[in-house]
């Protein structure tokens, strides 16, 4: 079912048992693509009411993106179109949302690859939310400043060969010092997790899903 904040689609799935706690899903640059649907069916199969805010809607409503060459090319092209702070908002109220609803019975969590990454980051900082996670956001080492102002369990993953993170080192010096705060490296590239992406690297994928998913256990129980 899809859901509406002000305009912007905000596409739901409910666990088999119809509540739980909530996670919002943040997209990378391909938008609601096969690849984020399938992590939101799977975060669902773990008891998640998730939700995927559409963060393209005012300037390319209902995007997707190819994972080839000319795709990931397009792609850049319209995420230059976002204005970040706008999208951190848009996160914001997709958290404000899922804890209005009723089919949450828990807290409400973010995760979110690569623009979803730092996006998830950033909503950890101005949101509240309960948990969050951030695959691979080039945009946090430049962030992490504002570490001390997450004041819940945060999971921070990277692939060691990401040429797009060459700063993942200033992450994981900060998170040394923060309670709360844990950090998985993975000597894989850029985006490692996503099947359908050039950089999928399966078995650091399936390491990483592993640690995302008792992690979540632990931060966000079901």
């Amino acid at each position: 079912m899809t859901h509406r904040i002000d305009g912007m689609p905000l596409p739901v799935w409910l666990p088999e048992s119809g509540s739980g706690p909530g996670i919002v899903l943040i997209q990378e640059i391909f938008g609601l693509d096969g690849y984020l649907r399938g992590v939101a069916e799977k975060l669902a199969a773990l008891g998640y009411v998730v939700a995927v805010p559409e963060l393209f809607h005012r300037f390319e409503p209902g995007w997707v993106g190819e994972h080839d060459e000319a795709g990931i090319r397009k792609s850049m092209e319209v995420v230059g179109n976002l204005d970040f702070p706008l999208a951190v908002q848009d996160v914001t109220a997709s958290v404000e949302h899922l804890r209005g609803l009723p089919e949450v019975t828990g807290g409400v969590g973010v995760l979110g690859f690569c623009l979803g990454g730092t996006l998830a980051y950033s909503a950890a900082v101005a949101a509240g939310p309960d948990t969050a996670v951030s695959f691979y956001g080039s945009g946090v080492p430049d962030q992490i400043g504002t570490l001390d102002q997450v004041s819940c369990p945060i999971l921070f993953l990277f692939g060691t060969e990401d040429p797009y993170l060459p700063g993942y080192q200033k992450v994981v010096d900060a998170a040394e010092g923060h309670p709360g705060a844990e950090i998985h490296l993975e000597a894989a590239g850029h985006a490692f997790l996503n099947h359908l992406g050039p950089w999928y690297a399966e078995e650091a994928a399936h390491r990483a899903w592993d640690v995302t998913t008792a992690f979540l256990a632990r931060a966000l129980p079901v």
